[in-house]
């Protein structure tokens, strides 16, 4: 298994914070974001190699970062080559750059780099292989709202993913879907026909609704915080979280 961690957006909703400095790469205490995702990667012994997509204008922040980092998985940079939003390829377009550029063929796991969570990435492994199937995760969202901003599930009682929608106004569950995905090596090439087909290359979430109507996709629905630090307020809430020694309380 290989993993793919997308890292090439812009953060412009963190300006003045990151308009030199790639979000994953802010520091919470003596970590960073990226720190912190990568240690979860790290538990998973399934994963034998990270791969973080960024763009022209962070690829160096990244580069001196994995120079100094000492984890136990080798870890590669790939420049996607783009220089704004205008440019930018999308996720689901960084994704497909690596596999191409890398000749993967291979099970990835696919994760943002800004996300920090609690709950452990293997027994979202373990539950992928139970299934044998594509597998997303999801957890119950409490504040409605906060449904409006990312994608949403519907689920059968299996966990089989019947539904999926990306920032629904009128969202069908409580179940948001957050960006960590397991995709099977023979998903590899849809996510290339979804592309030439001319299906939304942004948001990673984009491709599950199109992949339900072909292959069977399941959920893993974990118990756990998950902090997304995508605005300057949730980064230092964040901050003063961790401080505090309630980073993970919810």
């Amino acid at each position: 298994m290989q993993c793919i961690l997308l890292a090439a957006g812009y953060a412009t909703r963190l300006y003045p914070l990151t308009e030199n400095m790639p979000k994953a790469l802010l520091k919470l205490g003596d970590k960073t974001i990226l720190d912190m995702v990568v240690d979860k990667i790290d538990e998973v012994h399934d994963v034998e190699k990270i791969y973080i997509v960024t763009n022209k204008k962070f690829c160096k922040n990244f580069e001196a970062w994995a120079e100094e980092h000492n984890g136990s998985k080798p870890v590669e940079v790939i420049n996607d080559h783009t220089t704004d939003n205008d440019n930018r390829l999308g996720a689901i377009g960084d994704l497909r750059y690596v596999i191409d550029l890398k000749n993967i063929d291979d099970e990835i796991l696919v994760m943002a780099s800004d996300n920090i969570f609690n709950f452990s990435l293997n027994d979202f492994v373990d539950i992928y292989r139970q299934k044998n199937c594509d597998m997303i995760c999801a957890h119950r969202i409490k504040k409605r709202e906060d449904l409006h901003s990312m994608g949403v599930a519907e689920l059968d009682e299996k966990g089989k993913v019947l539904g999926f929608e990306e920032k629904p106004e009128n969202p069908k569950t409580d179940l948001g879907v957050s960006p960590f995905y397991l995709y099977k090596q023979d998903t590899l090439p849809l996510i290339d026909e979804y592309l030439k087909t001319g299906n939304n290359p942004d948001a990673p979430g984009h491709f599950v609704p199109w992949l339900i109507g072909r292959k069977d996709v399941y959920a893993y629905v974990f118990d756990a915080v998950r902090i997304d630090i995508g605005t300057p307020e949730s980064y230092y809430d964040a901050v003063d979280r961790l401080e505090k020694g309630i980073l993970f309380k919810d």
